[in-house]
């Protein structure tokens, strides 16, 4: 439950915060809101000094129907956000939220401490063998497809079993390239039918048998709005419900938009 994020060694025995920077203009939630360096700055700060033990920054947008982006693009947004924040806040631990090797590369070769791929190194076959020359920390979601494709691919017997296999796979090859800190996340929200979400959420624990940290990424996500019939700026409720649940499951890592609100949570959790 320990990783190794460039020589400081992050104990997940006690869970953590990872705070969302999206740098799109199209994310489900907060799409376009931190378009300038001033705004980015401002929210980082807001996130670290509420307790956030990670940042995962992002600028190629993963929600359904997104649209895609050229590397180019998603390059150009992220680096110079990057190489900033580690010039604002040194010693920040960035997650670089990217499907894309070279990115991933790039980001971290800008500071960056941790990737984080929504595809699980399935979309890019060269992540797996970079992530490992780069001995940084990985992070690697459960999906189907791409997020242009994902809402069509929700066919399973059993999703937590499937889910379970695919970690099974990828973790194995993840090992083969010798990347030694790994982190997974069931990917809610992902190729996943609301009732599959919570079945999957229902069942989180399981995933303890794969004996790594487990991520959990549900924040103000439709799983929650849609089943509240609200929208996604009125599902902060709902998330911290739904960190609680996560929290007794075993989860690790909470990725999310309020870091305040998920540090309450972990504080009550513990004193639970």
């Amino acid at each position: 439950m320990t990783i190794n994020c460039q020589g400081t060694l992050i104990d997940l025995q006690r869970p953590k915060v990872m705070g969302i920077l999206n740098l799109t203009p199209d994310s489900f939630y907060d799409g376009g809101k931190y378009d300038s360096p001033e705004l980015v700055l401002r929210q980082v700060e807001l996130m670290l000094n509420a307790g956030a033990t990670f940042i995962d920054v992002g600028a190629y947008s993963s929600r359904p129907d997104a649209n895609p982006i050229s590397e180019n693009v998603e390059r150009d947004r992220l680096i110079p956000m990057v190489e900033l924040l580690v010039k604002t806040f040194p010693g920040i631990r960035l997650s670089i939220d990217t499907f894309r090797a070279s990115v991933a590369k790039a980001a971290i070769e800008a500071g960056g401490m941790l990737v984080n791929d929504i595809s699980g190194g399935v979309l890019d076959k060269a992540m797996l063998e970079t992530v490992g020359a780069l001995k940084v920390p990985y992070i690697m979601m459960h999906m189907r497809g791409t997020p242009q494709t994902m809402k069509t691919l929700t066919d399973y017997k059993d999703v937590t079993q499937e889910v379970l296999r695919f970690f099974g796979r990828q973790l194995a090859r993840a090992r083969s390239h010798k990347i030694n800190d790994l982190i997974i996340d069931p990917g809610f929200g992902f190729a996943k039918t609301t009732e599959q979400n919570f079945d999957l959420l229902s069942k989180l624990e399981a995933l303890g048998i794969c004996e790594v940290p487990v991520l959990v990424g549900v924040s103000r996500k439709s799983m929650i709005y849609k089943t509240l019939e609200v929208s996604p700026q009125e599902a902060l409720n709902g998330t911290s419900a739904l960190h609680m649940v996560a929290l007794q499951k075993g989860s690790a890592i909470l990725r999310v938009h309020d870091v305040k609100e998920a540090m309450e949570c972990i504080r009550l959790f513990e004193m639970l």
